[in-house]
């Protein structure tokens, strides 16, 4: 029997939609889904959950926990990665109010910033104990990985790990749906070419039967922008000044950037509608629904699912069918993007088919988007170069040359707030030296 792995499996919602979608896909029938958390009650809720989509649906797969990670691995063909290293108490909370103090403010903290840096160096130690483990019982498994810090996370696995990842965010699925909608403006028979970083690739083209579609879709964000205050302002905006739509929600790019979350211009905030504290807001609200949400999913005999748009269930389907599929992938930059560095991790399309995952060459970005997105791996090169030496100074370094963080910070005060925040985050983290 083939064996799917999913490792994080207390994330209930999460897991219903990707297993829930591989339960539905007729190439995984008879696969067994075995589940691995740390959480053993989230971990009992997500077996029963997906017990009653198995139950309603007639699905063949077999759902089975385990509580030991390295047998949960033991012959698996794929992994699937959903951890949180941490939670939202007590390091989310570290994320954010350690920075606050020195003015720095945050909305999602996940990526790169501050709270994309220490995410990253808790979870990077995690994520390479997985790979050991990967590689003594299950070598030839795919893994995919959907934790964030996305672009971080499957460097060090690919590079680091010994163990063929993609990394996959949904992001670029719903780029044109989301642009589209909102402008007002039909998707159907749209072409997109999209590549760079994750959270931050750009819509290279967008065509329509031959016709570049960027000329009219400017036109009314740039109408949309003058006339009513919306969700969307920041990338509204970086499009209109470098010439590119950008993947990943405004909320994210408020902070990857220097532009837009500034002490000294706090009208920037009212302006471009940025939701400060925004995650650590998310995380409660939650954790306060969770119990209703239990209820319906948990105890819900007659559980339904619809194959949802997450990548997983489609790259399964088409390695075990040969019927080709194309993604937008995290993959290592093997000469892939020819204006950034070849140690980064990039976002690019992939074909998948029996071989597996194959990204796509792109060549040169335009220069003011490459230049943008090496803004962003200079500092994720600085965090796995921590991580893996083990030294402090580099912790400072990816700090310093973080875009939003050195805008606002002196030098000194990054330091403070790096040691600080390595203080409260105790055994949480590595020792550095």
């Amino acid at each position: 029997m083939s064996k799917i792995t999913f490792i994080g499996a207390g994330s209930t919602v999460f897991a219903k939609n990707v297993l829930g979608d591989c339960m539905g896909t007729e190439a995984l029938q008879g696969f067994e889904l075995a589940l691995f958390d740390i959480d053993l009650e989230r971990l009992e809720d997500s077996r029963s959950m997906l017990n009653n989509i198995k139950a309603s649906t007639g699905s063949t797969c077999m759902v089975k926990t385990y509580t030991d990670r390295k047998e949960a691995l033991r012959g698996a063909k794929y992994v699937i990665n959903a951890i949180q290293v941490g939670g939202y108490d007590p390091c989310t909370i570290t994320d954010f109010e350690i920075p606050k103090k020195y003015g720095l403010r945050q909305t999602i903290a996940d990526t790169v910033g501050i709270g994309g840096i220490f995410r990253n160096l808790r979870t990077i130690p995690v994520m390479l104990d997985f790979a050991a483990d990967i590689r003594e019982v299950c070598p030839d498994a795919l893994f995919l990985n959907y934790t964030n810090p996305m672009a971080v996370l499957t460097n060090v696995m690919n590079a680091y790990g010994g163990v063929q990842t993609v990394g996959l965010c949904h992001s670029v699925q719903h780029c044109i749906p989301g642009l589209f909608e909102a402008l007002g403006m039909d998707q159907t028979g749209v072409q997109a070419k999209i590549a760079g970083i994750n959270h931050m690739a750009w819509l290279l083209e967008v065509t329509k039967d031959g016709e570049d579609l960027y000329p009219e879709i400017k036109r009314r964000a740039a109408e949309k922008q003058q006339q009513e205050r919306h969700h969307d302002m920041v990338r509204y905006e970086m499009m209109l000044k470098f010439g590119y739509y950008i993947t990943e929600s405004s909320e994210h790019n408020a902070e990857y950037h220097p532009y837009f979350i500034k002490k000294g211009y706090p009208e920037l905030i009212e302006r471009f509608q940025i939701p400060l504290d925004e995650y650590p807001r998310r995380c409660v609200e939650q954790i306060g629904g969770w119990k209703q949400m239990r209820a319906e999913l948990v105890n819900n005999t007659s559980l339904h699912h619809e194959r949802s748009q997450e990548y997983a269930s489609y790259i399964l389907e088409a390695i075990e069918t040969n019927v080709p599929f194309k993604i937008g992938g995290n993959v290592l930059n093997t000469g892939l993007i020819t204006n950034l560095p070849r140690e980064a991790c990039v976002e690019v399309p992939c074909l998948v088919d029996a071989s597996g995952v194959a990204p796509t060459y792109v060549g040169d970005l335009p220069p003011q988007c490459a230049a943008l997105n090496r803004t962003n791996i200079n500092t994720q090169l600085l965090t796995i170069e921590a991580a893996i030496t083990g030294k402090k100074e580099h912790i400072y370094h990816a700090a310093m040359l973080d875009p939003h963080t050195s805008a606002e910070l002196s030098l000194d005060d990054i330091v403070s707030m790096c040691d600080e925040m390595i203080a409260a985050h105790g055994n949480w983290l590595p020792e550095f030296k």
